[in-house]
């Protein structure tokens, strides 16, 4: 896991559809084909995570359980 971020050019942000009109703790995600960019919604030229696609596909996998 580290912070780098990519070109912003290169990446096509996502917000999940649950999320309402109003905001609220919503993140926004960025996929590539090795890494997963994500962001705060609220703050998108805040700092940005970034993992690796088999890192952010174990923690999904968690989250669904």
């Amino acid at each position: 896991m580290n912070t780098a971020v990519a070109p912003e050019s290169a990446l096509l942000w996502s917000k999940s559809s649950y999320s309402g009109a109003e905001g609220g703790q919503c993140i926004e995600v960025a996929s590539l084909a090795t890494h997963v960019h994500i962001r705060d919604s609220k703050q998108p030229d805040g700092p940005v995570l970034t993992v690796g696609v088999r890192a952010w596909a174990g923690l999904l996998a968690l989250a669904a359980t």
